[in-house]
This record gives C-alpha cells, structure tokens and sequence, in this order.
C-alpha cells in the first residue's frame, strides 16, 4: 500500500480546489473569503506548526480582515495550527463547532453510474440539482455560482439521475494528482438505494481521466452514513480538523 500524502499536501491541494474569491497570505497564515458560502472558503488557517510568531496580533488582524467583508471570523485548525495559534484562540476563548475529518485513499479505476454525468460547474442542470436537492435559496445559490466561478484547476459537477430526476449530486476537484470532493448531497426521500456510491463513483472515474492518483474528502465527526459511505468505497481516516469562532462574533 502506498503512502497517502503528507496533512500539508493534502491542505494546500484543499486549497486550489477550494480557494475563495479572495486569498491573501500573512507568512504561512492565509486568510480566504468567499462572501461567507461556507466555511472552509471564509476561514483563516495555518498551514506551517513553526509559524506561531506575534499570533495574538495576527489573528487580531484576521479577525479585522473578515469583519471588514462582512464575514464571520472563523478560523480552521488543522494538524498544521501552530501551538500558539491554538493556544490564543483557547485564551481568548474562542468556540469549536464541526469537529470533522479528513478521509483519503489511493485513486483505484471507477465504474460510473449509467445514468451519470459529469458537467461544467456552471452548468445549468447541475446547479438546478444541486439548488434543489441542497434547499438553498437565490442569495445563496448566487454565492456559490461565485465561488465556483473562481476555480481554476479541473473540476466537474455531478449529477445522478433516476426517472429523469436529479436526485444525487457533488462536485469534484482535482489539484496536485488529489481529487477532492465536496456538496455531496442526495434525494433525502430516496436514501439507502446507493445514489451516494454512483455519484461518487461517476465524479471518480472522472478524476482518473485527470490524472488524479488520491481521492480525498472532508465529512463531520457527526455524519455516520457519510462516513460508512466513504469507507465502503475505500476512504481511511486521515487526520481531523475543527472550526472555531469568537464568542461574541
């Protein structure tokens, strides 16, 4: 079995492929903003344990950086968090929600589902599946178009249907030979029937077209099918990762 790569590899390739609109680096601190459509792309994060230096006053400034984009101050810690970093947001007391995990394995070849495909992140149906199976309303939906409309490394949207209806849906992006995968959503009338495997295994066999040797995903501490969906394909625990926030953001 080969080794998957390094929390460090697998971070910076979460970043191209989710990068926010807006990404501006402080030493090996960098802060993301991405009108406040999810956290991970409106977060500040350390990328390097030995870069703790003044982190009281650089967090400040992060805090400063959000507040002035109208966003939340959220900072997400990785094994890759400096000890100081930590260790002022503990003082200054900030709270830990969505506790989460990194899950990886090796890129094996992928059947895709026969009534799956794969589309342009703009796409019209792809983004009217994902609208609808997600709940978001306009606003959101006009943030995430946004976002998406900012990546630059190849990614596809994915789309499973069943009667002619949407009804499983993620998105897949690769960077560095890592396909990272993200809104994975399916039909919630219409669980236990192995829409979530098809999906996944559509937008796979497309990443093995891109060259991608590793898959890689974020799912919270909290989701147990999302974890026994992921390990039935051949994900592994990796690592794990929090958010946190001021209390009185």
């Amino acid at each position: 079995m080969t080794d998957l790569p390094t929390p460090e590899r697998m971070e910076r390739a979460g970043l191209e492929a989710w990068p926010g609109i807006e990404v501006e680096w402080d030493g090996k601190w960098v802060r993301r903003a991405a009108g406040g459509y999810t956290k991970r792309a409106n977060s500040l994060q350390c990328f390097d344990p030995a870069d703790g230096g003044d982190a009281e006053k650089r967090l400040a400034a992060g805090v400063d950086w959000f507040r002035a984009r109208g966003i939340t101050p959220v900072v997400r810690t990785t094994p890759l968090a400096s000890a100081s970093l930590n260790a002022t947001l503990d003082a200054q007391g900030w709270a830990e929600i969505d506790r989460s995990h990194l899950y990886a394995m090796e890129l094996d070849e992928q059947e895709p589902d026969a009534q799956g495909r794969t589309t342009a992140l703009l796409d019209p149906g792809f983004l009217a599946a994902q609208q609808t199976l997600q709940g978001h309303d306009d606003a959101l939906m006009a943030r995430m178009r946004a976002l998406l409309a900012v990546m630059a490394v190849p990614a596809v949207g994915i789309v499973v249907e069943r009667d002619g209806v949407a009804v499983a849906s993620g998105l897949m992006a690769v960077a560095d030979g890592i396909v990272i995968t993200g809104n994975v959503i399916t039909d919630r009338t219409r669980r236990r029937q192995g829409l979530g495997v098809a999906m996944m295994r559509t937008g796979l066999a497309w990443a093995k077209t891109q060259g991608a040797t590793v898959a890689a995903l974020n799912v919270q501490a909290d989701n147990q099918a999302g974890m026994a969906l992921y390990a039935s394909l051949g994900y592994r625990h990796q690592y794990d990762y929090t958010y946190r926030f001021p209390r009185q953001a």
